[in-house]
């Protein structure tokens, strides 16, 4: 668009041109040419509307006109034009009022155009990547984005903040966003793709919907509190009745997909496994499900258009009712031979409920196509009407054979489970029966009894007619129920009463159990479910065992008292030893073992009176037993017999952890006795020696397993003491527990470890004071002989001082020696031996010293003499 210039000179000034009527008539012509055409620009500028029906077409619309516009703006202000302009105001032409109008129009349409442009190209960002963005972005960050530019464009601009001005641009995004859902959700392209990503579109596309309203509301509330006039109280209707449409049209895609993809699919998966390696098979299977989902495919209107609603509400039941019918189809074939059942229901009445079940399921469908003629009259509806009687058929032929199969079984199997006994017997292990305790009673009650009770009851429930005893047992279930509660408590009651005793326990009371055994015989040999005696035999047998189950508490309680004692006895300490207090001397060896005996016998005196106790307990036993009180019951010679070998078992017990105790403590390095190394007869050595500490501690091991001497054996099938039987030459035998106790190989082993270890340790000893030799010349020396060879060689002074220094370094050797020697459980005394040898020592310094002294006195006395005898010849 360019502005046709005047041919006139217009180089003189303006006030002498206007008075020129020629120059004036030609700009004039000129000027009315400008109003024209600027005229017929407006006119085609406002009459131009969006080319589509996005946003994007209005901001285009406004660019263009901006650029149209200010292109005549931009020659109207070129310098010729405004001269041309000013000589015509001069000349005051008539024309120049209608030509300043149509400039003024110009200006205003520019002037809005150019701010429309400039607000409205803040938005065309957003709205490209709306239209082509990722679905994530969009709805996380553009739609909110968007939004909020609108809303600063409602509060800046000055053309846009008006409700006619933004509503229809708010349509245009409205019709964008679904514009943009219906490219994503094209029902032909979703379907030829993964469900899990067709579901994962829909969704996508509804989340976009929901955000748009969410997002416009949000901002709604933004714009209130931001203290503007102007509210955004649009018509919502206007705005988002199609995309609410839109989004509920998603969710039913998506229910429809989840449907195909969580049910159907999962019903097929069974039989996929099955024919994996039958192609064809797969792909049939596949057919079937598309052939469910076709429709949608072939659809011909568009789902998200509101007019279309009710053909494709048409189209979503008819999907619906065809997915129930295949799915209660595949459910019904797949779990015929293992139908799921209903909670407590039996496997045949659960299995014909189930049947049922499913078959409500497909009625209600058919009711329902029933009532919507429009569905029943297409071709799919009318093959789902086929599907469905077929179905129907097969459930009612599956149902009969259920039926039919359990009551043939249970009129031939219920009167033969009712003629089995109330118990049966065997043996609680796979071996023979080699003890009584291994017999164990068994419930005979067939589960199969309840199972047909159960069944019998849900058949009438069903309408079903049941054979005749059948409901006569239904009808006396609790009966049943009661008497095998009541047997099994019972003989749950006789075998936690069987564990509990051992062998002797049951060989004392086999009387009682015989009797007991003899009553229990009735329950697998001749009573059985018909019997009209089993709650008398139930009580009977209950009391019994009742019975028997106080006297065996009463014996346990009696054994209980036997076996503390024994237990008292098995734990007493034979060794007490006599422990150093404030740094008290130790014993010595004899005293040692001396105080150890002593303790000893304190203990033994205790231990006989708990073994003496235990006779008159087993008569109590005796008196429950035999109901007598004589020691001797032969009921009872076995149980006797049991508690002897009990109590050798607890002496030999007794006497092995001493030794072990003995021995322990004599290897460890806490000294509880005291010995001396002394000088006897010229050689060093322990006092008492060697030989008699093996003595003493043999001697002790001997008390120890002696002590078993002090219990007296009983007579033969009786808890009688043995009395003191005369032997030869008037000695007296007395029966005890030392003869057996004193043979086991434990004791032995026991006491040749403890002599063994004693052994090595004096030889330790001994060892240790070899040491000592090194001083023997201070006592094994002949000290006559050395001084009367010496004196009469009356050798030198030096000879002398040798030997002086040798004796007197041993007598200082001795003040620094250790005196103490621990070693085990022996301290060894060394200041006997030290003191002697220092004893020895000083005796030699003061005998050299004597002879030392006389010898020099003779050399004196002979040296005066020479003197004397020289002064005088002198």
């Amino acid at each position: 668009l360019k502005l046709e210039m005047p041919t006139v000179n217009l180089d003189r000034e303006v006030t002498v041109l206007a008075t020129v009527p020629g120059v004036v008539q030609s700009l004039k012509s000129c000027a009315e040419t400008w109003q024209k055409l600027i005229s017929q620009v407006l006119k085609e500028q406002l009459k131009k509307v969006p080319q589509d029906n996005g946003p994007l077409a209005e901001i285009d619309l406004w660019r263009e006109k901006n650029a149209n516009l200010s292109a005549l703006t931009e020659q109207i202000k070129l310098p010729e034009v405004q001269k041309v302009l000013e000589i015509l105001q001069e000349a005051e032409s008539e024309f120049t009022g209608d030509l300043q109008i149509v400039l003024s129009d110009l200006k205003k349409h520019q002037m809005e155009a150019q701010d429309n442009d400039k607000f409205l190209s803040t938005l065309e960002r957003h709205l490209k990547n709306l239209s082509t963005g990722a679905g994530d972005d969009v709805i996380s960050n553009t739609i909110p984005s968007l939004l909020n530019a609108l809303r600063i464009v409602w509060i800046m601009s000055r053309h846009y903040n008006k409700e006619e001005r933004m509503v229809p641009f708010l349509e245009r995004i409205s019709w964008e966003i679904s514009a943009r859902v219906r490219r994503v959700v094209d029902l032909q392209t979703l379907l030829g793709q993964d469900l899990a990503t067709a579901k994962f579109k829909v969704m996508e596309a509804k989340t976009t919907l929901e955000q748009w309203k969410k997002c416009y509301f949000t901002t709604c509330i933004q714009v209130e509190e931001s203290g503007s006039e102007r509210y955004w109280k649009f018509d919502v209707k206007r705005l988002f009745e199609k995309t609410d449409y839109m989004a509920s049209i998603c969710q039913q895609l998506h229910d429809i997909f989840q449907v195909v993809t969580e049910e159907l699919y999962n019903i097929f998966i069974p039989e996929l496994i099955t024919v994996t390696e039958n192609p064809k098979g797969v792909d049939k299977l596949r057919r079937e499900v598309n052939i469910i989902v076709g429709p949608m495919e072939d659809l011909t209107f568009d789902p998200f258009s509101m007019e279309n609603a009710h053909d494709w509400e048409l189209v979503v039941e008819e999907f619906r009712e065809d997915v129930t019918v295949e799915m209660v189809k595949q459910i019904f074939v797949q779990n015929l031979k293992n139908p799921p059942l209903y909670k407590n229901h039996p496997p045949v009445a659960g299995a014909i409920s189930w049947c049922r079940s499913l078959f409500h399921r497909i009625q209600h469908t058919i009711v329902r196509f029933q009532e919507v003629e429009e569905l029943l009259a297409t071709e799919r509806g009318k093959e789902v009407k086929q599907k469905y009687l077929q179905v129907a058929k097969k459930m009612k032929e599956y149902e009969d054979q259920k039926y039919r199969q359990w009551r043939e079984r249970t009129e031939h199997v219920l009167p033969l489970l009712l003629k089995d006994t109330l118990l049966t017997v065997s043996s609680a292990t796979d071996e023979p029966v080699t003890s009584k305790k291994s017999i164990c009673f068994t419930l005979n009650f067939s589960p199969e009894i309840q199972d047909i009770i159960t069944e019998t009851k849900y058949m009438e429930q069903l309408g079903l007619p049941v054979p005749e005893l059948a409901r006569y047992v239904a009808l006396q279930e609790d009966k049943f129920l009661r008497y095998t509660s009541k047997l099994k408590a019972m003989l749950d009651r006789y075998h936690k009463l069987m564990e509990m005793m051992n062998e002797a326990e049951i060989k004392l009371l086999d009387d009682y159990l015989q009797e007991l055994w003899k009553m229990l015989k009735s329950g697998y040999k001749r009573l059985t479910w018909k019997s009209v005696g089993i709650g008398e035999f139930i009580v009977q047998c209950t009391q019994t065992i009742g019975k028997f189950e106080l006297l065996v508490h009463q014996i346990h309680n009696i054994s209980e008292d036997i076996s503390s004692k024994l237990q008292s006895i098995e734990s007493t300490n034979l060794f007490k030893f006599p422990r150093s207090k404030n740094g008290d001397e130790l014993p010595g060896a004899k005293e040692f073992f001396d105080i150890v005996k002593c303790e000893q016998v304190k203990d033994v005196e205790h231990m006989v009176r708990k073994y003496s106790a235990i006779p008159q307990l087993l008569r109590e036993v005796e008196g429950r037993v035999a109901n007598t009180n004589s020691g001797k019951s032969p009921k009872l010679a076995s149980y006797y017999a049991y508690w002897e070998r009990r109590i050798y078992q607890v002496l030999t017990q007794l006497i092995v952890k001493n030794l072990q105790a003995f021995n322990a403590t004599l290897l460890a390095n806490v000294p509880l006795l005291q010995i001396e190394a002394v000088i006897s007869v010229s050689e060093i050595t322990l006092q008492p020696n060697a030989s008699e500490i093996e003595k003493m501690t043999v001697q002790a091991i001997q008390d120890c397993v002696e002590v078993t001497k002090h219990f007296i054996r009983w007579m033969h099938g009786t808890c009688i003491e043995c009395p003191p039987q005369h032997g030869k030459a008037d000695e007296v035998v007395t029966f005890s527990f030392y003869s057996d106790v004193s043979q086991s190989p434990l004791i032995i082993e026991q006491a040749l470890l403890i002599t063994g270890n004693v052994h090595k340790l004096l030889a330790s000893l001994n060892k240790y004071l070899n040491q000592w030799k090194k001083y023997d010349p201070v006592w094994k020396s002949d000290r006559r002989a050395v001084l009367d060879r010496l004196a009469a060689e009356n050798p030198a002074c030096v000879i002398f001082d040798e030997h002086l220094q040798f004796y007197m370094k041993v007598a200082q050797e001795m003040t620094q020696q250790t005196l103490i020697k621990d070693e085990q459980f022996i301290r060894l005394q060394l200041a006997p031996l030290a003191s002697a040898v220092q004893e020895n020592a000083e005796s030699w310094v003061m005998s050299l010293g004597k002879l030392l002294n006389e010898l020099a006195r003779e050399e004196l006395f002979k040296l005066r003499d020479e003197i004397q005898v020289g002064v005088l010849s002198w």
